[in-house]
């Protein structure tokens, strides 16, 4: 019998196999598999050469035929359904069971399951295996985050895996927050991605980049909080989308038990950091390239029916020299209908007033973040930077009032925008598509290859005007950013203790 390959120049031989040719035979996990070394090995004829050749010590996989004691229909059809993904048959001289010989490259080494799709084949294990953790929590986290996948699609570039620690080399403290330290760290393996060998060719195909460089982000005690790590993860989308920070996958520290996450590595630095250092050339048509990445971002989250919930400066990330800036931290993003607002969480001066009122937190109060982030592209400064971070500042911003900005540095439909962003009653808040219809309208004004109509003259009218009055402010800028209240708090923390007095039964509600 001839088992076809595919391949123009040879063919595989089905075969009868002596069971003594078998060496290092080791039972797998499934029942009735095991897998070894097979000393001849398989029969190949060369159309090329014109001669039969063995490609010696190959590794095999044997599945038993039990309570087949003789050839009949039965053990017929299990060879003629299998002959193509198999190298030939034989029987075990002790139990009399008849063997199928299985090429590995169709079936797990593991566990012996025929292979689903081009993803497993190429990752020579199947996705159960890839997931086998011995928490049953992180092993359907791991399982839940490949669902609705095709692995077979050209649309698929990477996907969400389980990542031993001890594939982390050069590990170092970059950064942290409220909640997490992050770390930078070398990836032995790498990365899987979707590759193809040409932009013309139609075949794919998955290969690891080796020695990616990706961040790892560490929540303290999260071994002792799985669900709430759990759901941080499932935040993030499991596919490619511009603008949110990728997430690979998941590992544990052996020392600690802490849960990891890790992500894509940017290149660059955090927008708040950024600004800190590089105000001076930061000008306006990048400012606008960075909140068209924001908004696209914030954009694709509200469209999954989702909410962030912890917008800041300091969770948008620049993934490289050129201003793609792309949204981090989805730490307390949530569903809309899969909201607990006992306890609230984020930076004092981005949370919308209705939140501080411990109101449902909606996409407006996102937008509300938004606004704060335009003042800071046009200022240069955090908002509410010259108080302290308390009771009083949180009353205010439940009173509606917003950080002060000079007009001139800003033009007018800017500030408008923000204004509205900014809004006390979150109904009058534009969404997200709106926002970012109005900031392309901004960018587009700035863009010298666009082709400008006259309202597009006009507004670039106004950001040039603001350009010149933005560089006489800069002097003033860097005085004031000494000025800092040693109290203004910009990492994420919980805010109860800010609130829990301020509004009694006989408080105004402002957000009505």
């Amino acid at each position: 019998m001839q088992s076809k390959i595919n391949n123009a120049y040879e063919y595989d031989i089905f075969e009868w196999i002596p069971y003594e040719k078998f060496i290092n035979i080791n039972k797998i996990r499934k029942n009735g598999f095991a897998t070894a070394i097979w000393k001849d090995g398989p029969l190949y004829y060369s159309y090329v050469k014109r001669n039969y050749k063995r490609r010696l010590n190959k590794k095999v996989l044997l599945r038993n035929l039990y309570n087949l004691p003789d050839i009949d229909n039965k053990f017929l059809s299990e060879i003629a359904y299998s002959i193509e993904e198999s190298h030939g048959i034989s029987q075990n001289p002790i139990t009399k069971d008849f063997i199928l010989i299985f090429q590995l490259k169709y079936y797990c080494e593991n566990c012996g399951e025929r292979y689903n799709n081009q993803f497993e084949m190429d990752n020579r294990s199947c996705i159960l295996c890839q997931t086998n953790h011995e928490n049953d929590k992180i092993n359907d986290l791991i399982q839940e985050m490949r669902l609705g996948i095709n692995h077979n699609s050209s649309e698929v570039d990477m996907i969400f895996e389980w990542i031993p620690y001890d594939q982390f080399v050069d590990i170092k403290e970059i950064g942290k927050g409220g909640f997490s330290k992050v770390y930078s760290a070398i990836w032995k393996d790498g990365l899987l991605f979707y590759k193809t060998e040409s932009f013309t060719s139609t075949e794919y195909y998955w290969e690891r980049v080796p020695n990616t460089r990706v961040a790892l982000k560490c929540l303290y005690n999260s071994q002792n909080f799985i669900d709430e790590f759990i759901n941080e993860v499932k935040a993030y989308p499991n596919q490619k989308i511009d603008n949110i920070l990728k997430i690979y996958g998941i590992s544990q520290n052996p020392n600690t038990k802490d849960y990891i996450m890790v992500f894509e590595y940017a290149e660059g630095e955090s927008l708040n950091n950024y600004l800190d250092k590089n105000y001076e050339t930061f000008d306006w048509f990048n400012g606008l390239k960075v909140l068209i990445n924001i908004i696209n971002g914030l954009s694709e989250i509200h469209q999954k029916q989702m909410v962030h919930r912890d917008l800041h400066v300091g969770n948008i990330l620049f993934m490289d020299d050129n201003y793609n800036a792309c949204i981090s931290d989805m730490g307390l993003c949530r569903k809309i209908d899969d909201i607990n607002e006992t306890n609230i969480y984020g930076v004092m001066p981005y949370v919308a007033p209705e939140v501080l009122k411990e109101k449902l937190y909606t996409r407006a109060a996102d937008a509300y973040s938004f606004g704060m982030i335009m003042y800071v592209i046009a200022t240069g400064r955090q908002p509410f930077d010259d108080c302290a971070h308390d009771e009083v500042l949180a009353l205010n911003i439940c009173k509606g009032i917003i950080p002060k900005i000079n007009e001139q540095i800003a033009p007018k439909c800017y500030i408008d925008l923000m204004k509205r962003c900014l809004d006390l009653n979150p109904e009058n808040r534009p969404n997200s598509i709106e926002i970012k219809e109005i900031i392309e309208l901004f960018c587009n004004s700035l863009d010298q290859e666009f082709k400008k109509e006259q309202q597009h003259h006009e507004i670039e009218e106004q950001f040039k005007a603001a350009q010149e009055s933005r560089k006489t402010n800069l002097l003033l800028n860097k005085s004031n950013k000494s000025k800092i209240h040693t109290q203004a708090i910009y990492t994420s923390r919980l805010l109860n203790p800010f609130i829990i007095n301020l509004f009694g039964s006989n408080t105004i509600d402002f957000t009505m």
